[in-house]
């Protein structure tokens, strides 16, 4: 796993005031609500998923629902870059990663280090074990921390915490339900594949 640059990707120290909007995106795996301001994303809320979307459905277009009067330059890159992720993904790794306005990602803990080194470290398409991240993230013992970790996530999707498996190769446990889980991997598989080619 080759270590990338992560681009412009900002927190900011302290915990300053900011006046925080909401918007919805309509997407192949349902709404995905989304919290910023003008100082970066807040927070990425997934649907649980209890049935996989069909052919058409997992094709369909991501567009704004709720919230295009309130876009904060962070909240336009989060739907550009989801927007690209769910329709265009070879295009994810040119666009910038919106900044982030949350304090778990601001603080100096195990749990920040490794969300930061899986956004770093770990691409589109690739999986990796908790066990592994463990080591990556400096503490090859802390494989249930990183759990932990992946619960904790304030910006799934873009912090690809649905890419952390089990040792075993079992998909183990989402936010979004097992379901978004593999449907997020096998997205990424496929198109994958399709760039192969």
């Amino acid at each position: 796993m080759a270590s990338r640059h992560v681009p412009k990707v900002k927190s900011t120290k302290g915990g300053s005031q900011c006046k925080e909007r909401h918007m919805v995106l309509l997407t192949p795996v349902g709404k995905i609500k989304i919290s910023g301001c003008e100082i970066g994303l807040h927070e990425i809320k997934v649907p649980k998923m209890s049935l996989l979307p069909s052919r058409a459905e997992s094709t369909a277009m991501c567009e704004v629902y709720e919230g295009t009067e309130e876009m904060t330059e962070p909240l336009q890159q989060c739907v550009d870059w989801l927007y690209a992720y769910f329709c265009e993904p070879a295009r994810t790794a040119t666009l910038p990663v919106p900044a982030f306005h949350h304090p778990l990602l601001q603080q100096d803990s195990f749990t920040s280090k490794v969300l930061w080194t899986l956004l770093r470290d770990v691409k589109f398409g690739e999986a990796v074990s908790y066990k592994h991240l463990a080591d990556l993230a400096g503490n090859s013992k802390a494989a249930r921390a990183v759990g932990g970790a992946m619960r904790s996530n304030p910006i799934p999707i873009i912090i690809p915490c649905h890419r952390v498996i089990c040792s075993s190769g079992q998909s183990g446990n989402y936010g979004g339900g097992n379901l978004m889980k593999e449907w997020l991997l096998s997205h990424e598989k496929l198109h994958q594949e399709k760039a192969a080619y």
